[in-house]
C-alpha cells in the first residue's frame, strides 16, 4: 500500500489498552486503522505528532443529547473534549416510543430530569416518529460531528404501553410485562445498545411528580431483560438511590444474573452515607466474581452544581427584592444588585420557605468560588463559609459578591456527591477498581446547573498530570478507563484501541498544553435557550472515521458520525467472517 487517507507520523500512543506510552505512525483508510508502528506509505493527509498525544476518540456512555440530535449536527460540548462516540437515552428518560398525546409529559420528564428546558425542547423536536424503531431509523438519516448510540428509555417505554398507570407508577399487569418486553425486543432489533431505568427519588418531573420507573417491579425489569437477551443482547443501565440500594442493588445484580444481560450502573460517594460506596464495591466485585458483567461508572470529579445569576439556581433566586428585579435583563440586573441599598435589603431578607435548595447551603462549608483555571479539588478552607469565618465578613456578602464578578457571571461551585472528605480521594479509589469505567459526564444535560460533558479533559489533565492532593492515575490508565473500557462495556468493540482493523476515531493532544477554560453560558439552543457550556485548549485534531472534525479546536465542517446501531463485533471477528 503506497498511499492510504491519513497518515499520523511520530506521535506518543496511548492505545486505548492500558500499555505503556511509545512512538510510533498511525495509518488510516477507508475510515478504519490499517498500521501502527513505522508507516512507509504516504497519506494523502499527513498530520506531524511529533512531541503530541495520541490517543482513541473517547466514548462517553452517559449523556442526554436525545433532543439535540434531532436539531443539531454538531453534538457540543462533547466534540469539544475528544469525544467521537456517545450514548443517549440514560437514566430511563428519552423521547421514544411515544403516542401522541404524550409528548408533551415525557418534555416535562426531561425537563425535570435533565433541566432541559420545556419551551426547548418544544421547539426543537420534530416528533415525526412513534415507535423506537421509527425514532433511531429516522436519525439515521442524520449526519454528526461524532457517533451516536441509543438507549431504551424505561420511562418512555413504561408511559407508552400502561398511559396514565404508568406515569402514576402503578404496577404493571401480566399484559403490560408482555408488551414491555415484547417492545424492548423490538428496540434491540433495531438497534438499541441497551435499556436504562432509574430508581432516583430526585428524578421527576418538572411539575414535581417521580419519574414513572422509580418503583418498576423485579419481575417487570426481568423480563425486559429476558427480551433484550432473546434479541441478541444489550446492557441494562440503572441509577440507584441512596435511600433504597439496600434493596435495589441485590435486585439489579440479581437481574443481571438470571437473565445474563450485563448490567451498569452510577456509583458515587453519598454525603450522607459517605462510606456505602465501598459495600457497593464489594457487593459488584463478589457478583462479578460469580459470571456477572457489571461496570461502575464513576464520575471524574464530584458532581457538582454551579450556581449564579444567568443560572437555574443561586441563593438570593426567592427573594422578594431579587425576585423584583428577576426578569431584567442580566445588565441592568447586575446594576440594581451592585446598589448597596438593594444588596443590604435581599441579605436581610429570607429566601422562600420552599426554596429547598437555599436551605442546602447552611453554613457555606461546601460551596466554593471555581476559580480560573477552575479548580474542581479545593480544601475545605477555602469554602465560603470557613472564607467569612476566617474574613470576619458576612458569608452571604462573599457569595453575592463573587455571583457579580466578570459582570454578572461569576458562578460558585457546590459539590454535591464524591465529595464528603473535603477531596477526590474516593473517586481516586473507585477509578482503581478494575469493573470501573468513565461515565456520568451527562452531556446534553443539566444546562443549567452542571457542565461534566468536560469530564474527559479533566479525568487527562487532572488525574494523569496535575493533581496535588493525593495520588495520581497514569496516563495509559486514565486513557483506558475513557477508550476501550467505556466502549467495551456497550458491546462496542470496534473502537477504543488504537490497532489496526479498528475504527480511525483518534485525538491528537498537545497533552502538555491540553487545559479545561471556565464554564460559561451560551444561548445557542433553540428559541435561545440557555446551557453551560465548557470548551479546553490543547485538542489539535479530532477524528471520526477517518475524517478530521476539529482541527485547533474549531470545527472542519465534517459530519461523518452516524447513529451507531447494536453491538459492534471486533476486528478480529469482521476479518474472520
Amino acid at each position: 500500500m503506497n498511499t492510504v487517507d491519513l497518515v499520523i507520523r511520530n506521535g506518543s500512543i496511548a492505545d486505548g489498552t492500558g500499555a505503556a506510552l511509545r512512538t510510533a505512525d498511525v495509518a488510516v483508510n477507508d475510515g478504519r486503522i490499517v498500521a501502527v508502528g513505522t508507516v512507509s506509505a504516504r497519506g494523502r493527509e499527513e498530520i506531524d505528532a511529533t512531541g503530541k498525544l495520541v490517543t482513541p476518540g473517547f466514548v462517553d456512555i452517559h449523556t442526554h443529547y436525545d433532543g439535540q440530535v434531532t436539531w443539531s449536527n454538531q453534538i457540543s460540548p462533547s466534540s469539544q473534549h475528544g469525544v467521537t462516540t456517545v450514548v443517549m437515552g440514560n437514566c430511563g428518560v428519552g423521547f421514544a416510543p411515544v403516542r401522541l398525546g404524550d409528548h408533551e409529559r415525557l418534555m416535562r420528564l426531561m425537563e425535570g430530569v435533565e433541566d432541559i428546558p420545556e419551551p426547548v425542547l418544544s421547539a426543537g423536536l420534530p416528533w415525526t416518529w412513534e415507535s423506537f424503531p421509527d425514532y433511531v431509523n429516522w436519525l439515521s438519516t442524520r449526519q454528526y460531528d461524532m457517533d451516536v448510540g441509543p438507549l431504551l428509555p424505561h420511562a418512555a417505554l413504561r408511559v407508552y404501553v400502561m398511559g396514565e398507570r404508568g406515569a402514576n407508577r402503578e404496577p404493571a399487569n401480566a399484559d403490560d410485562i408482555r408488551q414491555m418486553a415484547a417492545l424492548a425486543g423490538e428496540a434491540v432489533t433495531a438497534g438499541a445498545l441497551g435499556f436504562s431505568t432509574s430508581r432516583a427519588l430526585n428524578h421527576r418531573t418538572s411539575d414535581g411528580d417521580y419519574t414513572p420507573t422509580l418503583e418498576a417491579a423485579e419481575n417487570e425489569l426481568t423480563a425486559i431483560a429476558q427480551a433484550m437477551q432473546a434479541a441478541g443482547g444489550g446492557v441494562m443501565q440503572f441509577i440507584l438511590d441512596i435511600s433504597t440500594i439496600d434493596h435495589d442493588l441485590p435486585m439489579m445484580l440479581g437481574i443481571g444474573k438470571r437473565t445474563g444481560c450485563p448490567i451498569t450502573f452510577s456509583l458515587f460517594q453519598h454525603h450522607q452515607k459517605p462510606e456505602r460506596w465501598r459495600q457497593t464495591m464489594r457487593q459488584i466485585e463478589e457478583a462479578a466474581a460469580a459470571g456477572l458483567k457489571v461496570t461502575a461508572q464513576v464520575a471524574a470529579r464530584a458532581i457538582g452544581v454551579m450556581l449564579g445569576l444567568e443560572l437555574t439556581r443561586h441563593p438570593f433566586r426567592t427573594r422578594p427584592s431579587y425576585a423584583a428585579i428577576a426578569e431584567l435583563p442580566l445588565a441592568e440586573r447586575v446594576a440594581k444588585l451592585r446598589d448597596s441599598a438593594v444588596k443590604a435589603r435581599i441579605l436581610a431578607e429570607d429566601s422562600a420557605p420552599d426554596d429547598e435548595f437555599a436551605q442546602r447551603l447552611g453554613d457555606y462549608s461546601k460551596v466554593f468560588t471555581l476559580g480560573a483555571p477552575p479548580d474542581y479539588e479545593q480544601p475545605t478552607e477555602n469554602a465560603i463559609g470557613p472564607r467569612a469565618a476566617r474574613e470576619g465578613r458576612n458569608l452571604e456578602e462573599i457569595a453575592y459578591d463573587a455571583m457579580l464578578e466578570d459582570d454578572g457571571q461569576g458562578m460558585l461551585y457546590m459539590p454535591a456527591l464524591n465529595y464528603a472528605d473535603g477531596n477526590l480521594d474516593p473517586v481516586y479509589e473507585m477509578m482503581r477498581s478494575p469493573l470501573a469505567i468513565a461515565g456520568l459526564s451527562d452531556g446534553g444535560a443539566h444546562c443549567g446547573i452542571i457542565c461534566d460533558a468536560s469530564f474527559p479533559t479533566y479525568l487527562l489533565t487532572h488525574w494523569a498530570r496535575d493533581r496535588t492532593r493525593g495520588e495520581r492515575l497514569s496516563l495509559p490508565y486514565v486513557v483506558e478507563l475513557q477508550t476501550r473500557k467505556s466502549a467495551e462495556a456497550l458491546g462496542l468493540y470496534d473502537r477504543g484501541v488504537v490497532a489496526p482493523g479498528y475504527r480511525a476515531d483518534l485525538n491528537v493532544i498537545d497533552f502538555d498544553r491540553l487545559r479545561l477554560l471556565p464554564p460559561e453560558v451560551s444561548y445557542d439552543l433553540p428559541l435561545g435557550g440557555r446551557r453551560l457550556v465548557q470548551t479546553a485548549e490543547g485538542y489539535e485534531v479530532t477524528i471520526v472515521a477517518g475524517i478530521v472534525t476539529r482541527r485547533d479546536g474549531a470545527a472542519t465542517g465534517a459530519l461523518p458520525g452516524r447513529m451507531v446501531l447494536g453491538a459492534q463485533l471486533p476486528p478480529q471477528a469482521i476479518a474472520a467472517e
